[in-house]
């Protein structure tokens, strides 16, 4: 089975936010900051991330079951979101059908404490370059700019870790670029991201790291 090139997160609201702003006033401890995970990347100050993170169901209903329908999953089907952060995806999941077998996992504790309250117990801290589950666990793993603010190597154990874990499906987005214009905007924009590459490259380290699921890209 290979992957394809899809874009399941065309029903995710774009942003209307001005994006020379943030990259004009962006610095390196921005970055700093962002890159620890906590209370200021999540609620804190919009330079140091999102400033505020809610549930709001108009960014994941949508795409939840875009999803639920190109993998045709049911009940009992059981889903792995890898960077769940406060779990809003898997929220939106479990309202589409609360009969599927739901688990999370991010590297922010701040974020996993944080949670939606009825899935706290289906979270856990943990790292995408070392996923405490066995081979083929899941119908289905997911994972939303995640892998990419990891550094290379452990970016590779990552899509390993993912293709390891899961029996059926999965589906990955990353920070990309297609050209010149676009690398210079995505570095200069960035906030958490340690690898980042063309479209081409990552396609590439895909199949360098056996990966065989499904892909698509962020590009601001």
């Amino acid at each position: 089975m290979t992957g394809k090139e899809i874009d399941l997160l065309k029903n995710y609201p774009k942003s209307n936010r001005n994006l020379n702003e943030r990259v004009s006033s962006k610095t390196e401890h921005d970055r700093e900051i962002a890159r620890r995970f906590d209370k200021d990347f999540f609620d804190g100050d919009r330079k140091h991330g999102y400033g505020g993170f809610t549930y709001n169901p108009r960014f994941w209903s949508e795409v939840v079951k875009d999803i639920y329908d190109y993998y045709n999953l049911s009940d009992g089907s059981s889903i792995l979101d890898v960077g769940c952060a406060k779990g809003y995806m898997l929220y939106d999941f479990s309202k589409l059908n609360s009969h599927l077998d739901l688990t999370g996992i991010d590297i922010s504790e701040y974020a996993i404490n944080n949670s939606i309250d009825n899935l706290k117990d289906k979270l856990t801290v943990g790292c995408a370059s070392d996923l405490p589950y066995q081979d083929n666990s899941f119908d289905l793993v997911i994972s939303i700019n995640t892998i990419h603010n990891l550094e290379l190597t452990k970016c590779s154990q990552a899509i390993k870790e993912i293709q390891r874990v899961s029996k059926k499906f999965s589906f990955l987005t990353v920070d990309a670029y297609r050209n010149e214009e676009e690398k210079d905007r995505m570095y200069a924009w960035n906030l958490t991201a340690k690898t980042i590459f063309s479209v081409p490259e990552w396609k590439n380290f895909f199949k360098d790291n056996n990966y065989t699921g499904d892909y698509y890209w962020f590009i601001p």
